[in-house]
């Protein structure tokens, strides 16, 4: 079986693009786990995927800026918010390397609502800012709704220098190509393309963390693996489609 790499941006590998948006100022924090801890975690037809037979758990801050529908303009005031996310990393039958979220945090309520209505995605509304002071971060949120009601998270990163070529561990976090999900008894991937991350090397100066934890995941022990730091890119999504082994596991099951 052929698995997408993970050292370059792809083309585009969708026709037209369903969603849009632009993610900036994001903090990648890392940590490794044990593929058997999260396999029960991923959806039907996706394993985690590995890197020298490990997996990692992800903690990522941002902006999202601009959201809107196929190549139209941004939604005024709602397409604009913060959001933390904790996230897995799966692989399918056709290749597809993805992320998994265990949790969005974001500080919006309607989008929250329609990420959950129409692809089940596990948003969350949550109180958040996405503060700067020079090349000092700080990323903070204390969730609303659904719940745990209160949960939070602050993690202050500062930016380092720009990093040329990334290593291994750094493409294998940050170089993904879309998302699995589990929606209307079918298990989903939804492509995105971007180009290639502009990255940077950053220091974790203070983290106080209950969202990962929450996410059904061990609470981070000690400090990441991996903390990354990027300007941003921007972002289209194409139509979801149906991962093959989940689609056979519900025809005959």
């Amino acid at each position: 079986m052929h698995i997408e790499p993970v050292d370059a941006a792809p083309r585009q590998a969708f026709p037209r693009t369903i969603l849009r948006q632009r993610w900036e100022d994001l903090a990648f924090l890392h940590w490794p786990v044990a593929p058997e801890l999260v396999a029960p975690l991923l959806p039907a037809g996706t394993r985690p995927d590995t890197l020298d037979g490990v997996s990692y758990v992800g903690l990522i801050g941002f902006r999202m800026v601009g959201l809107g529908l196929g190549l139209g303009p941004g939604v005024p005031y709602l397409g604009t918010f913060a959001e933390t996310n904790v996230r897995l990393y799966s692989v399918d039958d056709d290749g597809r390397r993805a992320v998994v979220f265990r949790s969005l945090d974001a500080s919006r309520l309607v989008p929250v609502l329609v990420a959950r209505a129409t692809l089940r995605l596990p948003y969350l509304w949550s109180a958040m800012r996405v503060d700067r002071d020079g090349d000092r971060l700080t990323y903070r949120c204390r969730r609303r709704w659904p719940g745990p009601v209160g949960t939070a998270s602050r993690m202050v990163v500062r930016v380092g220098e720009p990093i040329a070529e990334p290593t291994p561990l750094e493409h294998f976090v940050t170089a993904r190509w879309g998302l699995h999900t589990r929606a209307y008894g079918r298990t989903l991937h939804l492509p995105n393309w971007h180009p290639r991350w502009p990255l940077h090397r950053a220091r974790l100066v203070h983290l106080d963390d209950e969202l990962v934890a929450a996410a059904g995941l061990p609470a981070p022990a000690g400090a990441p693996v991996s903390v990354l730091y990027s300007p941003g890119v921007p972002v289209g999504f194409g139509p979801p489609a149906t991962a093959r082994r989940a689609a056979s596991s519900d025809r005959t099951g």
